[in-house]
C-alpha cells in the first residue's frame, strides 16, 4: 500500500503540474513539469520548514523513500524505450546503421575519456583534486544522450529528418555501451579485487549488450507471431504490455540489458509486427495506447528530475565547476562526433549545421542522474551528483527549449549541403 500511495501522489502532482504548465507557462509538457517541480523544491528548501513544515516533511519523506535509480533504470526506462522504438521506422535506421552504430559505441567511449581527462586537469583550479578514475566514472555516465529526453523533445522540434534519425537512433542504442562501461569503471573505482582485462570487459559487454539484443529479437518475433493469430486491439495491448513487464523480469534474471531488449522488441513489433499481424484499427488503438503510456511515464520522470533537487545538499557549492563542465561536455560531444566521422566513417564532407545540430541535440537526462545515484556512498558521490545535475538541467532546459530554433537558424542556408550529405550518407551505407 505504501508504494500505491507514493505512485498515487506522483500521478496527482504530475496532473496538477501538467495543467499549470498548459494553462500558464505553455512550455513543452515535460520541461514545464520539471521546471515547476524545481520551483516547488526551491520553495520547500527555502521556506518550507517555516511556513508549512508538515507538508515539507511529507515531501522530503516521499522522495527520500523512493529509489530513483531502481524506478527509472529498472522499470520506467523499459516502458519509455519500447514506446519510443515502436514509432521508429526501421528502414531509416538501416540506411544510417554504420553512422548510428559508430556514434552509439565508439563516440561514447571517446567522449568519456575526453571529459575525464579535461575534468581531472581543471578541477584543481577550483580547489578540488578528483582521482582520474572518478573523473572517468563521470565521463561514462554523462556521455550517453538520454533516449527518453531526446525522443520527447525531438517530437516537438522541427529538426531535419536525417539529423533526427541519427540522434534518435544513437540515443536508443548508446545506453547499453554506457551502462556496461559505467559498471566496469565503477568496479575498478570501488572494488580492489576486480581485475580489468580485455577478456573480462568483452565478456561483460557480450553478456549485457549481446544478450539484450538476442532477448529483444526473441520477444519481438514471438509477440508478432502471436499477434498474427488474432485481431483484437485489447489483447494486442495486453501482449505488448506483457513483453515489456515480463521481458524486464527475464532480462534481470539472465543479467542482460533490458533497455536494449526493449528497443529491439519495440522496433520489431512496430515495423514487422504491425505490417504482418495487425489491422488498421488494431494499429491505431495500439499506437494510441503506447502514446498515452509514453506521456504518463514522461510526466512522472520529469517530475522526478525536478524533485531530485530536494536530495542535493547544496547545488551551489560546485556551481562554477558545474558550469565549466557544461562546456567540457559539449566540447567532448563535438569531438566524439567529428573524430569518428573523419576517420572510421571516412566522411569527405561534414555540414557545419549538421555538426551543430548533432552536438546541441545530444541531450542528457534522467539516465545520467540515475547512474550517479547508483554509486555507493563515498566522498566523491555528492560532488559528482551536483555536477551531473547542473549539466542535466542545462541540457534539458537550455538545449531542449532551443533545439528547434537552433535547427531553423543553422540549417536555413544549408539546404543544398544537407541534401548532399543525405545522398552521401545513403551511398556510404549502401557500399558498406
Amino acid at each position: 500500500m505504501e508504494l500505491y500511495y507514493s505512485f498515487s501522489a506522483l500521478i496527482v502532482l504530475a496532473a496538477i503540474f501538467s495543467y499549470a504548465n498548459l494553462r500558464f507557462l505553455k512550455l513543452p509538457g515535460t520541461i514545464g513539469i520539471m521546471i515547476i517541480a524545481m520551483l516547488v523544491s526551491v520553495i520547500i528548501r527555502v521556506v518550507g520548514s517555516v511556513f508549512f513544515p508538515s507538508v515539507s516533511s511529507e515531501f522530503l519523506q516521499l522522495f527520500n523513500s523512493l529509489d530513483f535509480n531502481e524506478i527509472l533504470m529498472g522499470a520506467m526506462l523499459n516502458f519509455l524505450l519500447f514506446a519510443g522504438a515502436l514509432h521508429v521506422n526501421i528502414s531509416d535506421l538501416k540506411n544510417l546503421r554504420w553512422t548510428i552504430g559508430t556514434y552509439a559505441t565508439i563516440s561514447v567511449v571517446i567522449s568519456a575519456f575526453i571529459i575525464a581527462s579535461i575534468l581531472h586537469y581543471i578541477a584543481p583550479f577550483f580547489g578540488i583534486q578528483i582521482p582520474y578514475i572518478y573523473c572517468l566514472l563521470f565521463g561514462t555516465l554523462i556521455s550517453p544522450t538520454d533516449p527518453i529526453v531526446v525522443l520527447g523533445i525531438l517530437k516537438q522540434a522541427k529538426v531535419p529528418k536525417l539529423i533526427e534519425t541519427k540522434i534518435t537512433g544513437e540515443s536508443l542504442f548508446n545506453d547499453g555501451v554506457a551502462v556496461v562501461m559505467f559498471a566496469v569503471v565503477l568496479q575498478v573505482a570501488t572494488n580492489t579485487n576486480f581485475e580489468v582485462s580485455w577478456q573480462s570487459i568483452s565478456l561483460l559487454f557480450l553478456e549485457e549488450a549481446g544478450g539484450g539484443v538476442l532477448l529483444g529479437l526473441l520477444l519481438g518475433f514471438s509477440a508478432s507471431k502471436a499477434l498474427k493469430k488474432i485481431d483484437d486491439y485489447k489483447v494486442s495491448a495486453l501482449i505488448t504490455l506483457s513483453i515489456v513487464m515480463g521481458g524486464f523480469l527475464i532480462a534481470k534474471e539472465l543479467h542482460v540489458s533490458s533497455p536494449l531488449a526493449m528497443v529491439i522488441a519495440g522496433l520489431i513489433i512496430g515495423n514487422y509486427g504491425q505490417k504482418v499481424a495487425m489491422s488498421e484499427t488494431t494499429k491505431d488503438y495500439l499506437n494510441k495506447f503506447w502514446e498515452l503510456i509514453d506521456e504518463i511515464m514522461n510526466a512522472v520522470l520529469f517530475l522526478f528530475i525536478g524533485f531530485e533537487l530536494l536530495l542535493i545538499d547544496d547545488i551551489f557549492r560546485q556551481i562554477l565547476l558545474g558550469v565549466v563542465t557544461i562546456f567540457v561536455v559539449l566540447l567532448a560531444r563535438c569531438l566524439s562526433i567529428v573524430i569518428p566521422a573523419r576517420t572510421i566513417l571516412r566522411r569527405s564532407t561534414f555540414s557545419k549545421g549538421s555538426l551543430i545540430m548533432l552536438v546541441w541535440g545530444g541531450i542528457r537526462g534522467g539516465v545520467s542522474i540515475a547512474l550517479v545515484l547508483s554509486m555507493p556512498n563515498s566522498e566523491w558521490k555528492e560532488l559528482l551528483l551536483e555536477i551531473t545535475y547542473i549539466v542535466v538541467l542545462f541540457s534539458i532546459v537550455v538545449q531542449g527549449l532551443t533545439v528547434g530554433k537552433v535547427a531553423k537558424r543553422v540549417l536555413k542556408d544549408e539546404a543544398e549541403e544537407a541534401k548532399a550529405e543525405e545522398v552521401e550518407e545513403y551511398m556510404t551505407s549502401t557500399k558498406l
